[in-house]
């Protein structure tokens, strides 16, 4: 198994029942995190890891799951649907792993806007929720 395929399998693991400690593990130091809804890159373990938690903790309230996946060497893109309050959200998780299979960027589409917008509303309350506590 390539370290890519290990840093994916890790990540379907963690994807909707996230673990701060073992996401920490699987996310590179200098990793980097492109919100569909933050228009700035988030730059660093510390916040792609509150970012990551924040949209599973939002997404996984809706039925989230995987239907289809296609991975190019260390590049991986996983297509998700859900439905949050009655929105049916679709949307791509474009991952590029490290050498080591970490986690190096990670960018999130998400479509039609209603969804996005009913994604940046709920991701807003948890970011709000975690660093609260």
């Amino acid at each position: 198994m390539t370290p890519t395929e290990q840093g994916l399998a890790e990540w379907h693991t963690l994807a909707t029942a996230p673990d701060p400690e073992r996401l920490a593990g699987l996310v590179a130091q200098d990793a980097v995190f492109h919100s569909p809804v933050v228009h700035t890159p988030q730059e660093g373990r510390a916040l792609v890891v509150s970012y990551l938690s924040a949209a599973a903790a939002t997404l996984g309230q809706g039925e989230f799951r995987y239907v289809r996946e296609l991975v190019d060497g260390q590049n991986v893109m996983l297509e998700f649907t859900c439905v949050l309050d009655g929105i049916q959200v679709n949307g791509v998780d474009i991952i590029r792993f490290d050498e080591a299979g970490q986690i190096a960027d990670f960018k999130v589409m998400i479509r039609p806007i209603k969804a996005v917008n009913k994604v940046w509303e709920m991701m807003a309350a948890q970011l709000e929720k975690a660093s609260a506590s």
